[in-house]
């Protein structure tokens, strides 16, 4: 076949425009690829070399299964289109409550389980999950991505201000066992009265609530003003930045940021020298990973949402470059998203997905050829075998990235409400209904943090997801009032409008 006769998504473009191109789309993402180690990573309260661990395993896998999604592996693996893959937003919230449930490596372990047990089904069920693209519609994907975007400004607000809102205080400690010393002293006397007169000991019973503390580092006045200083550095650069530096507007933001913390001393680098300059992503950093069938489910569901979102961007995509989609091509490009999110949990990283954003980077840019993609994926692979770089991204303070979070998160959310704007609310007055009742179910986990206290602990992983209420409330309640009436037009429009995960 003749280059003229190529399709511009098979055209193979000059190497030094390919890796230009190519560095460009790992620009675009980079800042949301590496969110989620960050998030998951502290979220299991590991130690920044294991966090740094899981971001260079991150980084080195997004390579890896972009490299399969976009080159393609076999009749099997791979959509042959220009498609950047990442660490999909959708299953934050639950991995965040799986570590909030148990936490350090036995946590990790537990979470890679789930992944890998989410990532074999996934494979398996690709070929069916085209035709549930119907119950999709966009009233279905915007308000699911809109309270992804909500639930995670939680995340972007604890950043700016120094941890989650627990850290706002701390356990007075000498006071509380002066308490506990008090309490005991008075049962001693109360058990001895007991004793004399047959009755039974008395329980140790404090005076009042737990003495707490405040933290004085929460909220820090010039903390906050480097995060503010970073939200205000990447409007600037959103407004008034073209082309190539308007995308990449949040790394440019975080780096001013890091600037300033060097200079006021807030930031250092000594984990960073002591990183080695190379080092392998090897499998099972943790150990062997564990099964719950209830992680399991959970992840299988948040996957599920992921691969319907998945069609809605390959169609997307299609229709961008011109490349009709057969439904064998579609399959593959969904049991890729399988085979991402088991080689995720094998090599200590998390579910896979493409990257809206990059689609959008397509529209933008006019390059519609996979080699893009198949050189950023190189690139990938390159940044994840250098510690070093993992190590500088671990060492960037909180209150840095809170103002990037603000931003990032923001985003998403936003995302979510420019796709339900598309959406007939006029002649459909019940799509009003399947929005407000699905934010609502998302929202009680943030506002209600303990409310399965009652419940089963086997299902608390699930029920404390906002993102997984709202996704099972939104398509129940669009099957009650639509009938899951929806087709793949107003998924690829849906799509289209998304340009943030």
């Amino acid at each position: 076949m003749t280059l003229e006769t190529l399709h511009p998504v098979d055209e193979r473009l000059p190497t030094p425009r390919l890796l230009t191109l190519g560095f460009q789309h790992v620009l675009v993402m980079y800042a949301g690829a590496v969110a989620v180690p960050l998030i998951v990573g502290r979220a299991l309260k590991l130690s920044p070399e294991q966090v740094a661990m899981l971001i260079s395993a991150d980084l080195f896998c997004c390579g890896l299964v972009t490299l399969i999604q976009s080159l393609g592996f076999g009749r099997w693996f791979g959509i042959k289109l220009p498609v950047m893959m990442g660490v999909t937003f959708a299953a934050v919230g639950p991995m965040v409550a799986m570590a909030n449930a148990q936490g350090g490596p036995d946590g990790a372990r537990a979470i890679f389980g789930a992944i890998i047990g989410a990532g074999v089904i996934a494979m398996l069920i690709a070929p069916l999950m085209g035709r549930l693209l119907r119950f999709f519609p966009p009233v279905v994907t915007g308000t699911i991505i809109a309270i992804i975007g909500i639930s995670l400004m939680r995340v972007g607000i604890g950043w700016a201000m120094g941890g989650p809102a627990p850290a706002a205080q701390s356990v007075n400690l000498p006071k509380l066992a002066a308490m506990v010393d008090s309490a005991r002293a008075v049962q001693a006397a109360a058990a001895a009265s007991a004793s004399a007169t047959g009755a039974s000991a008395p329980l140790l019973k404090l005076a009042g609530p737990v003495p707490m503390l405040d933290n004085p580092g929460y909220g820090a006045l010039d903390n906050l003003a480097i995060a503010a200083f970073v939200l205000v550095a990447i409007l600037l650069l959103v407004r008034h930045g073209r082309g190539f530096v308007a995308n990449i507007a949040v790394l440019l933001g975080i780096v001013a940021g890091c600037a300033v913390a060097v200079a006021l001393g807030k930031m250092g680098f000594d984990k960073v020298a002591k990183a080695p300059w190379f080092d392998l992503v090897t499998p099972f950093a943790f150990g062997l990973p564990t099964f719950d069938p209830v992680m399991v489910l959970t992840m299988t569901l948040v996957m599920i949402v992921v691969m319907i979102e998945s069609v809605g961007m390959f169609l997307a995509l299609s229709d961008l470059t011109g490349k009709p989609l057969s439904r064998d091509a579609l399959t593959a490009g969904l049991r890729t998203d399988g085979l991402g999110t088991l080689i995720g949990g094998l090599f200590n990283t998390f579910p896979y997905t493409s990257f809206s954003q990059n689609v959008g980077l397509v529209g933008v840019t006019g390059v519609k050829s996979r080699w893009v993609c198949v050189a950023a994926g190189a690139i990938m692979i390159v940044l994840g075998l250098l510690p070093k770089m993992a190590a500088l991204v671990e060492a960037v303070p909180q209150f840095v990235l809170g103002g990037a979070g603000l931003v990032m998160f923001g985003m998403v959310a936003a995302t979510g409400i420019r796709i339900l704007a598309n959406v007939d609310f006029k002649a459909r007055r019940n799509n009003l209904y399947i929005v407000a009742i699905s934010i609502g179910a998302g929202m009680i986990p943030l506002v209600a943090p303990r409310w399965t206290q009652q419940m089963a602990h086997e299902l608390h992983p699930l029920l404390e997801s906002g993102i997984l209420l709202t996704a099972v409330s939104a398509v129940l309640l669009n099957f009650y009032f639509n009938g899951g009436s929806g087709d793949a037009a107003g998924a690829v429009e849906a799509a289209k409008t998304a340009e943030a995960h």
